[in-house]
């Protein structure tokens, strides 16, 4: 069943899986993610780390509290799910090129 499976190489894996990781977590804050509700009245881009690096509000939305609140929460909830995104997508992209099974 683990015909061609090497032990030994094991934990030179798992060091490579760490130190990829610490790649991706530092290649995350390189990337900018936006996104816009309220037709772009409001803005929010984030790197894929998930710090919020930035945030435009029409100033038309400035008087208005409860549509803001709205659409802040919408846009924040959808950078946050970019971010989750990428983060699966590069651990994907990063497992993708290992190969427990020798070559």
């Amino acid at each position: 069943m683990f015909e061609g499976f090497d032990m030994s190489k094991m934990s030179e894996m798992m060091s490579q899986m760490q130190e990829k990781a610490k790649e991706m977590q530092e290649q995350a804050k390189n990337v900018e993610l936006t996104a816009k509700s309220g037709g772009g009245m409001v803005e929010i881009r984030a790197n894929g780390a998930g710090e919020i690096i930035d945030i435009n509000i029409d100033d038309s939305l400035l008087e208005d509290k409860e549509s803001l609140q709205i659409l802040l929460i919408s846009a924040m909830n959808d950078v946050n799910k970019m971010v989750e995104d990428n983060k699966k997508s590069q651990a994907m992209g990063m497992l993708g090129g290992m190969n427990p099974f020798g070559s």
